[in-house]
């Protein structure tokens, strides 16, 4: 099977638009928790503000558009309207994977969004396993340039690697080129999973490693074997997909470990986040940021409008929990006691 990078990504959209991608039998555990209501908040709703800052970036939301696409003329239109209600809403906006960059017959304008979001923080975006392939330090540097971002996120993928066909399965020995591509990049370097999680050992390790930010992308949301699952056309594989439909660590869960394990670094909250009270729940239990992915993309294939649609009704849902526990400011709602577990 020809597995060309504009074909991946233009199958990708096609089945997580249209097939079922979901985890089967695991959940994000937000169900889980619940806010105690305050019914004398003693404070002004218009008061409440969610401003915030991410690695010395002034945000006017605590919200990221997480990374779905790139690299084919469809991805041109979804990532141009996301990057334009990025901009108006005052979302971080991350690309899709930037490999696609560097190869010559993949349709770069897909990742060029600057003109579109001048003033809001970019990251670009690629797998960490292409550190044990074509791509070393002066590459990171070119797609970094290439995308005028302000930081680089790697993602971990091994599972979908496995699945996918023809994927880059070397994972051996990462940890160190991390390590190193860290010391030298003149932007911070963030880690992200694709939904399976990320546990508290590992993102310690990746911070002692000079990671300047974990996004843990938890298990709840899109299944990136199902995803694969769809596309193969190995029945060996389409069947070991499926045994891993319930694989990963929930987001919850991994939220809670990595800020166990970590102090200074920022924690991004995604995978399977649906409503802007789930961004509270996970920002009350320990995250700084709260990630978006495939909750927008139905909606970004659309319009730049429909997107705003969407981003304002979760920054409005993040208020009216704030509201409903009395609290006015993301610093105070990182601070609640009022996060519980449901009985």
């Amino acid at each position: 099977m020809t597995d060309s990078i504009q074909q991946r990504k233009s199958e990708h959209i096609t089945i997580s638009l249209n097939e079922n991608v979901m985890g089967e039998n695991i959940s994000t555990g937000f169900e889980s928790l619940a806010f105690i209501h305050n019914a004398l908040p003693e404070i002004d709703f218009a008061d409440i503000s969610i401003e915030t800052s991410f690695l010395g970036h002034a945000c006017r939301t605590p919200f990221l558009i997480s990374s779905m696409t790139g690299g084919t003329a469809f991805a041109e239109t979804i990532n141009r309207n996301l990057a334009e209600a990025a901009e108006e809403r005052g979302w971080v906006m991350a690309l899709g994977s930037t490999r696609a960059l560097l190869d010559k017959d993949a349709h770069h304008a897909s990742f060029e969004v600057r003109k579109y979001a001048p003033n809001v923080p970019i990251i670009t975006n690629l797998g960490a396993v292409q550190l044990n392939y074509e791509f070393g330090n002066d590459e990171c540097r070119k797609i970094i340039e290439m995308t005028d971002a302000d930081m680089l996120v790697l993602h971990l993928n091994s599972i979908q690697e496995v699945i996918q066909p023809n994927g880059n399965t070397n994972f051996a020995g990462l940890l160190g080129k991390i390590e190193q591509l860290c010391a030298v990049l003149d932007v911070p370097v963030g880690i992200k999973e694709v939904g399976w999680g990320i546990d508290g050992e590992t993102a310690r390790k990746l911070c002692d490693a000079g990671v300047a930010f974990i996004d843990v992308a938890g298990a709840g949301g899109t299944s990136w074997s199902q995803v694969e699952k769809f596309r193969s056309a190995d029945p060996v594989k389409v069947e070991a997909a499926e045994a891993f439909s319930e694989w990963g660590i929930p987001t919850v869960e991994s939220i809670r470990s990595v800020r166990e394990s970590i102090d200074e670094q920022p924690i991004i909250a995604s995978g399977g986040l649906r409503t802007g009270l789930d961004a509270a729940k996970a920002i009350a239990l320990g995250a700084d940021m709260a990630g978006f992915g495939r909750a927008l993309l139905k909606e970004a294939t659309e319009s730049a409008e429909d997107v705003l649609r969407v981003l304002e009704t979760r920054e409005l849902e993040l208020k009216m929990a704030m509201f409903g526990i009395g609290v006015s400011s993301i610093e105070a709602l990182k601070q609640t006691p009022r996060l519980v577990v449901r009985n």
